[in-house]
Order: C-alpha cells, then sequence, then structure tokens
C-alpha cells in the first residue's frame, strides 16, 4: 500500500528532477551561445529564449550570466567531504586534496561535454579566468586551513615543526597546479582515459619530479 510519505517522496524526486533538467539546459544554451557569439555579446534575454525560459526562472537558478558560464566552483562542499579528507593518512596529501576539490567537478560522466565546452570558454575569455583567479585566491587560505587541520590529527604540529604552515601552502599550491593540468589534460585535448586516471598521472608526476619515480 502506497503511503502518503511515499507519494510525497516521489514527488519531492520528481521536482528535483525537473530542477536539475531546467538548469542543465539554461547552462548548456548560454555556454553555446557564448563559444558561439562571445562572451561579452550574449545577454540573459538571449539565454532565456534558447532555453525558453522566464528571466525569473533564470534568476532563481543564477544569479547573473557570469554564474550561469562558470558554474559550480571545485570545492569540498560538505562537512562528510572535509571530515575525509583531514582523516585520510599517507604520504599522497597533494593528491588527496586534488580529488576532493575535483570530486564535484567530475563526479557525473554525462555532463563531461558541458564541462569541456565550458572549460575551452572559460580559458579563452580574459575576464572569465580573471574570476575564476579571484576564486583560487579566495580559497587557497581555507584549504591552506584544511590541510594543516590534517597534520595536526596525524600528530604534527608547529612547535615540531615551525614551517608546517609553510608546508601546507606549498601543498595547496602544488593540488591547484595539478588541478590545472588535469583539467587541461581532461578538456584541452582529446582522450580517453577517465578523469581519475589523469588526476592519478597528474599526481604521480609530481611525485616523480619531487621525489623521484616511484618504484
Amino acid at each position: 500500500m502506497r503511503t502518503m510519505t511515499d507519494t510525497g517522496a516521489k514527488i519531492d524526486g520528481l521536482r528535483a528532477r525537473k530542477r536539475e533538467a531546467t538548469r542543465s539546459t539554461i547552462e548548456k544554451y548560454a555556454i553555446a551561445l557564448a563559444l558561439e557569439h562571445g562572451y561579452d555579446h550574449v545577454t540573459v534575454d538571449m539565454i532565456c529564449e534558447a532555453a525558453m525560459v522566464s528571466q525569473r526562472t533564470f534568476f532563481n537558478y543564477f544569479g547573473s550570466k557570469e554564474r550561469v558560464i562558470l558554474g559550480p566552483t571545485p570545492s569540498m562542499t560538505t562537512d562528510a567531504e572535509v571530515a575525509r579528507f583531514v582523516r585520510a593518512r599517507g604520504p599522497d596529501v597533494v593528491f588527496d586534496l586534488v580529488a576532493s576539490i575535483s570530486a564535484a567537478l567530475i563526479d557525473d560522466p554525462a555532463d563531461q561535454e558541458l564541462m569541456r565546452s565550458r572549460f575551452l570558454l572559460i580559458t579563452n575569455t580574459p575576464e572569465l579566468m580573471a574570476r575564476q583567479m579571484e576564486w583560487v585566491t579566495a580559497q587557497e587560505e581555507r584549504l591552506v586551513a584544511l590541510v594543516l587541520e590534517r597534520f595536526r590529527a596525524e600528530g604534527r604540529s608547529e612547535q615540531a615543526t615551525p614551517d608546517l604552515a609553510d608546508e601546507a601552502r606549498m601543498v595547496v599550491a602544488l593540488a591547484l597546479s595539478v588541478l590545472r593540468f588535469a583539467l587541461l589534460k581532461l578538456f584541452g585535448e582529446p582522450t580517453t582515459e577517465s578523469p581519475e586516471a589523469i588526476l592519478r598521472h597528474s599526481a604521480d608526476l609530481v611525485a616523480r619530479i619531487t621525489r623521484g619515480p616511484r618504484p
């Protein structure tokens, strides 16, 4: 017997899928228009007309034209993801940080073509690249704090290692460089490798350069 709770859950699921489909449609048309006409020449009106949505709907999903083009920013979005990174053990702190940051970007294979188009557009539009760099700068201190939290959970301290904060900053700098390199490999050129394989190879290159080849 179907209960009201089951019916409510089904309705909520349908609404969530409809919202996601609407969001995806708006994103795809916005990026396609920007690739065709150039970012500066695309308006919210053009996007709404192509996606067949109202401006009110557009602004309910995205606060601006810039936001629909830039899309979700890579970050550890949940407390569980943060805790997983902090609790992880082993020498691969750079790879663990890259994997945590990039999870939101590469988890859905269905969006790979959209992500490739977005990456191409951003890397060829100085204004959008500048916005992404602003995000990177704003996130660096937060990421450094997370790496330090992991170090402390491993029993390390600034008293025993006075330059521990500098080490954390170097981990973040390397992780962001690995992430950029991996995104270039994934979206900047044809490849049959999975995102996970590309990330692993990118981190292994850092290990090879800094520590010598792995046995």
